[in-house]
């Protein structure tokens, strides 16, 4: 784990805002930490060096993008601990754990859907960037607030993209009917679904995958303590077959995931094939 501790300068701090939309998203860029083994779909746990043990926990974020001019976070003021994380400035220190976590699967060659809600498009950012085929990528991203809150200006993936704002129930069913409809197109194809946002959201991806057979992973938002999986504050429980009592999954598992036990969320996932957990 000790290899996985790093102290980075902070080099930007980047707020989204609207003319009624201010201090509540925000884009972090670290100076690049020369990572040669993070995947998109992984995470760290950041904490400004000026905490010092003033707050208890370091703060899980997703990484957006790891390039050779530094390492981007996108995170979303909602509470005590985000709101002192907006508030470091340029040449300020911060102790990064990471990269953690299981990533996202990469099939070059398959049509692959990157689902996003709100928040959840940070880490298509860097998988897009990453792809070695973009071509077969294209990106669903469901928001509540304006374009200019989020990082879609800065998803590599232009082709193929469809935004839906829902503001009202009326727009949320308008949104998921089309949710299912890109999923099911899927099938036919062999493609493949990856989804990132917020739980009822990755409900509603769960369902439709497996109701049209599509191969597909989501990456959990969770409440996460340590990032290790050792205080089993984030767990999810396996999805089991009635007959065997083991994991329906027949996809690859972390090594660290035990077929028929709960999951800790940050250890084991946070991507996880929809077809071996359960909410």
């Amino acid at each position: 784990m000790s290899d996985r501790i790093h102290t980075l300068k902070v080099l930007d701090m980047v707020p989204h805002e609207t003319a009624t939309i201010k201090n509540r998203f925000y884009e972090l860029r670290l100076e690049p930490p020369g990572w040669s083994n993070w995947s998109p779909g992984q995470f760290a746990m950041l904490r400004p060096a000026a905490w010092g043990g003033e707050q208890t926990w370091s703060k899980p974020i997703s990484i957006c993008s790891v390039n050779d001019k530094g390492l981007v976070f996108f995170f979303q003021v909602s509470g005590h601990g985000t709101r002192r994380l907006a508030q470091v400035r340029p040449g300020d220190d911060m102790i990064v754990v990471g990269p953690l976590g299981s990533k996202f699967a990469v099939y070059p060659d398959r049509p692959t859907l990157m689902l996003a809600g709100g928040m959840g498009l940070a880490p298509f950012v860097g998988y897009s960037e990453a792809h070695p085929n973009p071509g077969n990528l294209k990106l669903l991203f469901g928001h509540r607030l304006p374009l200019e809150c989020y990082l879609y200006p800065a998803c590599a993936c232009k082709l193929g993209e469809r935004t839906c704002r829902h503001e009202n129930m009326n727009d949320e069913e308008s949104f998921m009917a089309v949710l299912e409809e890109n999923i099911a197109a899927l099938a036919p194809v062999n493609g493949l679904a990856l989804a990132c946002g917020p739980g009822h959201f990755l409900r509603k991806v769960q369902e439709f995958s497996l109701k049209h057979g599509v191969d597909a992973q989501v990456s959990l938002e969770s409440r996460m303590a340590c990032g290790i999986g050792a205080c089993l504050g984030c767990v999810v429980k396996p999805l089991l077959d009635e007959a065997t009592g083991k994991n329906r999954s027949s996809k690859p598992q972390p090594k660290s995931m035990h077929q028929d036990m709960p999951a800790p969320v940050c250890a084991c996932g946070p991507v996880f094939w929809v077809d071996s957990f359960k909410f």
